[in-house]
């Protein structure tokens, strides 16, 4: 039986439906979009959120709508949400929800299930959801009474938020979410009262610690990573880099703490950095395959962690210290632990500035020609380099690719914090296109510049008419080198150029004619003299666009000739 009584109307002084629950508990917690793809088991959500003033984007695949609702809380510090139907539904959410997991991105992705009153009898699209979501999820559950739902949903978001943020999600069977129940019974957490605060500072004597190792440090580093985004920390990680003379490097989110051209910003000295540092300190950055597991980091420098997740602190590497909690209520706490201090050592590390300085200068003379070659086909880090010289202190960035994105890594530097959006640690193609739709939607007073490899553009460019309707204007380029060059280059080394290209080779596809198609601007480039003109044009055209951009398929960005990924 279901739950309740069928839901016949839209509204009623005395009862509720489990949509309308899901809509209140939405609006409880901030949420004021959700991005969806329409189903049968879903639609009494929809009901719900034009009552509650939710925005409803509908999409033409689930990936996109997890995608997005990942893209949205990274962009506004607000957990995102999307809506997707049973079955085919929620797999095809699946991406996005482990793409957040690795991102550590907080969002709830709700999906639908076949009727309660038909639990293991086949109906419609049904499948173990919470089973499959659980192992790359924060919580996962099933809603298993209507009175619950709105309680359900704010214990979700709870556990989402705790730590290091990351997704969650609740299935809602049909007949749970249409019912109605007496409004009395249902449990509605109010707003603002059903979440402590998850400002954590850490235990005070390991603040005292690290204010200590920094004033008596002669060469100390700190690498700004997710996490100083995550936590708002953005004006105290200033604050400390100024006030003790310490060089930064960003990393991820991170990206754009500090401008360019700010005395403390370094971006192609780390490596030297981290192998010459008597003290390095990560902040919000995993010992994973992106720092080489912790290796990458001086054998005699003290080392430092200040992370959200205490399983993240000590993993892979040996530390001598770590701090578990808020990067911004920490740093915080060690900058005015460090005022007591009559001389905290920021004189003393100007020549060390100065030292990391004149090697960034070394590393940018290297390459300095190729991000001005007039070859053609175009070089890569020429493209790059006409977008950096492009983007504004209002232009949010988004990378999506392999190869492409690698160089663009070197080279693009966002002139804002929070302006910086790539997949993650999962290196998740097809994010672009949804995290531009995020970005867009959330701040429509920003220009969003997204940069994709046509492989990656590829996976979700479909989505590109839902920025059309609903008139979400960017910045696109496509990097085309009609192949997956990241891939390409390892097969052509591991087992020559007979057997280089087999499974990685694309069409010649004019991206900039699928933009037009679909009621966006487009161009193709094929001379670097013309990449900043068509940008130009895209910008004042108001659209939706993408240039296409014939780039060097025989060059390949530093990181891809390593395979560092892989290593």
């Amino acid at each position: 039986m279901a739950e309740g009584t069928p839901n016949t109307s839209t509204s009623s002084d005395t009862t509720i439906s489990g949509g309308h629950l899901v809509a209140k508990a939405l609006k409880a917690e901030g949420v004021d979009v959700i991005y969806t793809l329409c189903g049968g088991h879903i639609i009494d959500i929809y009901d719900g959120c034009v009552d509650e003033g939710i925005d409803v984007i509908d999409v033409r695949h689930e990936q996109v709508a997890a995608h997005a609702a990942d893209g949205y809380a990274r962009i506004t510090g607000k957990p995102g949400c999307a809506v997707v139907t049973a079955g085919p539904g929620t797999t095809d959410a699946v991406t996005g929800i482990a793409n957040a997991y690795r991102a550590e991105s907080p969002m709830l992705v709700i999906g639908g299930q076949g009727a309660l009153s038909q639990h293991k009898m086949g109906s419609l699209q049904d499948l173990p959801h919470v089973d499959m979501i659980n192992p790359i999820s924060k919580f996962a559950a099933t809603v298993p009474h209507t009175e619950r739902v709105a309680d359900l949903v704010s214990m979700a978001f709870r556990e989402s938020l705790s730590g290091a943020p990351g997704p969650s999600f609740l299935e809602i069977p049909r007949d749970i979410l249409d019912a109605r129940v007496p409004l009395d019974k249902a449990r509605i957490p109010a707003k603002g009262r059903y979440r402590a605060s998850t400002r954590q500072l850490g235990d005070p004597a390991d603040i005292e610690r690290l204010a200590d190792l920094i004033v008596r440090s002669e060469r100390p580093s700190i690498l700004l990573g997710n996490q100083v985004w995550t936590t708002r920390a953005t004006d105290t990680s200033i604050e400390l880099v100024r006030a003790l003379n310490i060089p930064a490097y960003m990393n991820g989110a991170g990206r754009g703490t500090l401008p360019p051209g700010d005395p403390h910003h370094f971006q192609l000295s780390r490596r030297y950095a981290f192998t010459n540092s008597d003290l390095i300190i990560i902040v919000g950055t995993p010992f994973d395959f992106r720092m080489g597991y912790g290796k990458r980091l001086s054998p005699d420098a003290t080392v430092v962690q200040i992370d959200l997740n205490y399983a993240t602190v000590g993993k892979n590497r040996d530390i001598d210290l770590g701090l578990v909690g808020d990067a911004d209520a920490i740093l915080s706490a060690v900058l005015q632990a460090t005022s007591g201090y009559g001389d905290t050592g920021a004189q003393a590390r100007k020549p060390w500035l100065e030292e990391l300085r004149t090697k960034e200068q070394e590393a940018l003379d290297k390459r300095a020609h190729l991000l001005t070659s007039d070859a053609t086909p175009i070089h890569p880090y020429r493209l790059v380099n006409e977008i950096n010289q492009f983007l504004t202190e209002d232009s949010i960035y988004v990378g999506d690719g392999g190869d492409i994105v690698t160089f663009s890594g070197q080279v693009v530097q966002p002139k804002s914090p929070g302006h910086w959006m790539d997949p993650g640690p999962l290196g998740t193609l097809g994010v672009g296109i949804p995290f531009v739709m995020a970005a867009k939607q959330a701040l429509p007073h920003k220009e969003v510049v997204a940069l994709f490899g046509d492989g990656a553009f590829s996976l979700t460019g479909w989505d590109f008419e839902t920025l059309v309707r609903f008139n979400l204007p960017f910045v696109g380029i496509v990097g085309n080198n009609s192949s997956m060059n990241q891939i390409r280059y390892g097969q052509i080394a591991k087992y020559g150029a007979d057997r280089g290209e087999i499974g990685n080779t694309l069409g010649d596809v004019n991206y900039a004619e699928f933009a037009k198609m679909l009621g966006g601007y487009g161009e193709e480039v094929r001379d670097p003299a013309d990449i900043a003109p068509a940008l130009r044009r895209a910008r004042e055209s108001g659209k939706p666009s993408l240039i296409n951009v014939w780039i060097d398929p025989e060059v390949y960005a530093p990181g891809t000739m390593n395979q560092t990924m892989y290593k």
